[in-house]
């Protein structure tokens, strides 16, 4: 608080012209940096030193350097002008307002800041994980409309259920607002109890305690290595690979994986959730010749036998690979009409059996992605055939 107060001190000297020297005592405002709730009322009185020669009525008020109306002010003395203040607003910074008395020539005479703001309420949305078991981060979110509009600290506060001591975190990060992180003495498979202490000079409010193990609430690292690729000259498919996460390898856990992608010229990321623990996958019914952008992520689920559903990682670096150009749209014009009616039956045929393919082979099916492989090198392949065949009745 000290250092709001001498923060204020300093606006007044710096930004109101013709300051006279706090070392006279010409003047003193009382009460001195009063700290008052939203919507109460102040009286303040501006007392002067007798051997100034002033006389209180010739005297005004300025409250963040905007002059207050003279219907505001009362002359209790000669030498003392008091103004009223009703119904006071929010501070505009959480530094203060700048309530100043002033001589004729506007000169300061003395100054009071003014901490207008509410208590804080009970802390709310209470989170913590572990980042590979090393630490213990948690954030939480003010309660009620989130701003007390004046000085406020959070602490985070914990113990271990049965036998611990209360402890508080000292690792506030200035990243992010509203989080600590505990980074020393960590306990594993031993609870916690957790919560959040708000205050501020007009009250102090506690959340929620929350109860967890670190094993429980583990993420880890993105998967490393992701790799894409394209899938022999099959136009319609990418292979995805990645690596565990180097940092849980000696942990006894089951992982679990997403992928997402997305076309090079969109935003809209497609996910898919059934991947599993494998770390190898492949996207089916893609569009030929198209740039596409693929992400993984990892969830440890059940470290040493936890029955936590476990935390999403980040998603890691996108990696860019294009699929194959199809070569119906690359080969020479053919005459579609008399190719049509030739194969209409086999087509009919063929589209069906696309399509049951594609509903029974999305994902990462590998008994049905073996079958789709084999019925997409056909259809290649009787492609080739049919055009050789076209470009050789034309010459």
């Amino acid at each position: 608080m000290k250092a709001v107060l001498d923060f204020c001190w300093l606006f007044l000297m710096l930004h109101t012209p013709g300051v006279l020297s706090l070392s006279t005592h010409v003047a003193i405002i009382y009460p001195q940096d009063p700290v008052l709730r939203m919507g109460s009322n102040l009286t303040a009185s501006c007392w002067v030193h007798p051997d100034l020669g002033v006389h209180a009525s010739s005297l005004f008020w300025t409250l963040n350097g905007q002059q207050l109306p003279s219907s505001l002010y009362r002359v209790l003395s000669p030498t003392n002008l008091s103004v009223t203040l009703a119904g006071l607003n929010a501070s505009r910074q959480t530094s203060g307002d700048n309530l100043v008395c002033h001589n004729h020539k506007g000169h300061i005479l003395a100054g009071s800041c003014l901490y207008v703001g509410m208590p804080p309420e009970k802390p709310v949305n209470l989170t913590c994980w572990s980042r590979n078991t090393k630490d213990l981060t948690c954030s939480w979110a003010p309660g009620g409309k989130g701003e007390t509009n004046i000085s406020t600290q959070y602490r985070l506060k914990y113990k271990l259920r049965w036998y611990g001591t209360e402890k508080q975190c000292e690792d506030y990060t200035h990243t992010q607002p509203y989080s600590c992180s505990i980074t020393q003495d960590l306990h594993l498979f031993t609870p916690y109890e957790i919560w959040v202490e708000a205050s501020n000079q007009l009250g102090r409010a506690t959340s929620d305690v929350i109860t967890l193990d670190i094993l429980d609430v583990v993420t880890t690292d993105p998967p490393s290595g992701v790799t894409v690729s394209r899938v022999g000259q099959l136009e319609d498919q990418l292979s995805v690979r990645w690596e565990a996460p180097p940092a849980l390898k000696d942990f006894l856990f089951q992982a679990k994986y997403q992928i997402r992608y997305r076309l090079e010229d969109s935003q809209d990321w497609k996910v898919m959730d059934d991947v599993g623990n494998q770390t190898s996958c492949r996207l089916a019914g893609l569009r030929p010749g198209t740039v596409y952008f693929v992400q993984v992520r990892c969830n440890p689920v059940g470290i040493y036998g936890s029955r936590k559903a476990g935390i999403w990682s980040e998603w890691s670096h996108p990696t860019a690979a294009s699929t194959p150009h199809s070569e119906r749209l690359m080969s020479g014009s053919c005459d579609s009409k008399s190719s049509g009616d030739s194969n209409s039956t086999l087509r009919r045929e063929l589209k069906q059996f696309f399509g049951w393919v594609r509903k029974h082979a999305y994902g990462c099916s590998s008994m049905s992605m073996k079958l789709y492989d084999q019925w997409r090198v056909l259809m290649q392949k009787s492609h080739k055939a049919r055009n050789q065949v076209l470009q050789g009745d034309k010459s």
